[in-house]
């Protein structure tokens, strides 16, 4: 009987544990769902997912779809702890600074250079080093997400 116990407890905390990972996926380089939750990294802006950068050869690339990548590969398998402020954005994301063990993801996404800072001076030092390094984005040339968000509307609007 308490065999039978047992493993029914650990298939409970299996089917436990995949379900809470079936609900986390990474929206794109900067944005995150943890089950009904949209959260927002704060402090940092990546690139749309279809945004097409320049990169030192001259030769365009999807630099928001490795942003996105990027984010995935350092996520892995685990589901980030995310502290949020008390208000969420106008689109009803919560704006948070969220962690993976130490790592954390707004300022790594910036250092490594997928993401740039954004309405903050936070993440201004590891994106200076991203810059010297040419890392990421940094490598070549590209638009800043929030002025290509604005542009694309704009066409939406003119269409």
């Amino acid at each position: 009987m308490l065999k039978n116990i047992a493993i029914f407890g650990l298939f409970s905390m299996i089917f436990i544990a995949s379900a809470v990972a079936e609900t986390f996926r990474v929206a794109d380089g900067d944005s995150l769902e943890i089950g009904n939750r949209r959260i927002r990294l704060d402090g940092i802006d990546a690139p749309e997912f279809m945004q097409v950068c320049i990169n030192s050869r001259g030769e365009e690339y999807f630099c928001g779809q490795q942003s996105w990548e990027f984010l995935r590969e350092t996520i892995g398998d685990k589901i980030p702890n995310c502290v949020c402020l008390a208000e969420p954005d106008k689109y009803n994301r919560e704006i948070c600074e969220c962690y993976v063990g130490e790592i954390c993801l707004n300022e790594y996404m910036v250092l490594n250079g997928w993401a740039e800072s954004y309405h903050s001076e936070k993440y201004a030092k590891a994106e200076e080093e991203a810059k010297q390094k040419k890392r990421g984005i940094w490598q070549g040339k590209h638009m800043r997400p929030a002025l290509y968000r604005i542009l694309n509307r704009y066409e939406r609007q003119k269409n």
